[in-house]
């Protein structure tokens, strides 16, 4: 079945283009449409209201622009608003949560680490996960200042430095064999995290199961037959950091949304 409507694909800021690129080196024929609102970035020291408020602007903002499917690229929004997303709108919504069962199953150790937004870990639909996996001890680790500072294009910085091995090195003593990125925009950090953690920590994201999920919603409502148009990406605020990250590629849009 053929839908040429676009795709769309929102996050608090530039981290769930990681996201979309997944889905579009699986999908490369689809036309998909970026939203990053950078401007209330990072969502996980909001509110849940107010990370819902936020979710619905931009569901309608992708909306308007005909989308035929909404990605929800964004672990804070996905565990605070996609309830009240799939409730309020006529359209297929694929949220993103952390890769919790697999890093559970497959450790050894039967201890791992996550590391996510406070507004991941406190809620109600991350708990729900975590609990179906009490035999494993989870090490949780809130990011604070990772978001802001890729967001401000410091990835490479000695502050972000600082603030990884702060973060990580409580779980490499704690014998963590798994370490579940929780944050969409975490997976830009790999090499940094790389450098600090031993060779047998597995990292996980939950890019590549996002991108397999849009696919498989895509059989039931239709596919993009054509390949003669540029993925759209819009941003509230300065695009040169996107632009920066989807590594110069695309130009990217500036729009008060």
């Amino acid at each position: 079945m053929d839908n040429k409507q676009p795709i769309g694909v929102f996050d608090s800021g530039i981290g769930g283009t990681s996201i979309w690129k997944e889905i579009h080196n699986l999908l490369p024929t689809e036309k998909t449409i970026y939203l990053a609102d950078s401007k209330n970035a990072p969502y996980g020291e909001k509110s849940k209201e107010e990370i819902i408020r936020l979710s619905m602007k931009n569901t309608d903002f992708l909306l308007d622009m005909n989308c035929k499917l909404i990605v929800v690229a964004c672990n804070t929004a996905t565990t605070n608003a996609i309830r009240e997303l799939r409730a309020k709108y006529n359209v297929p919504f694929i949220g993103i949560e952390p890769a919790i069962k697999p890093a559970a199953i497959n450790s050894k150790t039967q201890v791992i680490g996550i590391l996510a937004t406070k507004g991941t870990l406190n809620s109600e639909l991350f708990n729900k996960t975590t609990e179906m996996f009490y035999e494993t001890k989870i090490i949780e680790q809130i990011g604070y200042g990772l978001v802001e500072l890729i967001e401000n294009g410091q990835i490479d910085s000695p502050e972000m430095d600082q603030l990884l091995h702060s973060y990580l090195e409580p779980m490499i003593e704690a014998n963590i064999d798994f370490l579940v990125l929780g944050c969409s925009h975490y997976p830009y950090l790999i090499p940094q995290i790389r450098k600090i953690i031993p060779n047998h920590i597995q990292i996980i994201d939950s890019g590549l199961a996002v991108a397999r999920q849009t696919q498989n919603v895509l059989k039931e409502i239709g596919f993009n037959p054509g390949n003669d148009h540029e993925p759209i990406f819009y941003t509230n605020t300065n695009p040169k950091v996107l632009e920066k990250i989807l590594g110069g590629k695309y130009v990217v849009q500036e729009k008060d949304f």
